[in-house]
């Protein structure tokens, strides 16, 4: 299960701060890393502090955009240390390793980190199907980003450990899983093209402006992220959002 769990680190600035994430990740069993877009990697203080890890480093993919390090994972969890304007799903970080350990049996899970100084921007964070917050100190919450991937890779890994000792009853389980769904969720790579064909049919029946698009899109991401839909789902909404256009280019095509 843990080769189905990904980290992704976005924008690092330190090489020591991926050294030492891929140290925390592989003692916690864990060796999927992704890098976005990284300032400076490879890099020998990232393989100095990787210790006995450099093979995590060896193999880590190396990509442009947070949608390209995503796009074959059904769930994605950011971590967040601040509240954001449109509130989003929260879990904490124990929440966070059982809802990892319900997905990674069958699917591709990934938990994402943000900037050194500023964490997951908005837009990064809207990507994401629920955010999780490691509860520190309110006097320092100051954590490295390294730390903040030991402490979730920890509570995934002993929700696996818990689970082979002692199986979760499925009553007891977190509602964000599809262990035995009739098909499988779709990936975020086929969600943004989904995003995308939403907006378009949005524009051009006339229900979103370009000039005012106030919240629109953020919502409906936190709304189609929240349910998260299955390939079934995903090709009939696809289907209405065609339907849409068409109707309304017969409609202007009428007036013209």
């Amino acid at each position: 299960m843990l080769e189905n769990v990904r980290i992704v680190l976005v924008n690092t600035t330190l090489p020591a701060n991926i050294g030492a994430a891929a140290r925390a990740m592989k003692t916690m069993g864990i060796t999927d890393l992704c890098l976005v877009d990284p300032k400076i990697f490879p890099s020998a203080e990232a393989t100095s502090l990787a210790s006995g890890a450099s093979d995590v480093l060896a193999k880590a993919r190396i990509v442009a955009t947070l949608e390209e390090a995503v796009a074959d994972c059904s769930l994605v969890i950011g971590t967040s240390a601040r509240s954001r304007t449109i509130p989003w799903p929260l879990m904490d970080a124990r929440q966070a390793g059982e809802a990892v350990l319900a997905e990674s049996s069958s699917q591709k899970v990934a938990i994402v980190f943000g900037r050194e100084d500023r964490g997951l921007t908005n837009e990064e964070l809207q990507r994401c199907n629920y955010h999780v917050c490691i509860p520190t100190d309110e006097e320092y919450g100051v954590l490295n980003v390294a730390a903040a991937v030991q402490v979730l890779a920890y509570e995934v890994r002993m929700a696996h450990l818990v689970a082979a000792e002692q199986p979760v009853p499925e009553e007891n389980r977190m509602p964000v899983q599809f262990l035995n769904w009739d098909q499988e969720v779709v990936p975020h790579g086929d969600m943004e093209r989904f995003y995308d064909h939403f907006e378009s049919m949005l524009l051009e029946t006339g229900f979103l402006t370009e000039d005012n698009p106030r919240q629109l899109m953020a919502r409906a991401r936190r709304l189609f992220g929240r349910v998260r839909l299955d390939r079934i789902e995903y090709n009939m909404w696809r289907g209405i959002f065609t339907r849409l256009q068409e109707i309304a280019a017969e409609l202007k095509k009428a007036k013209s």
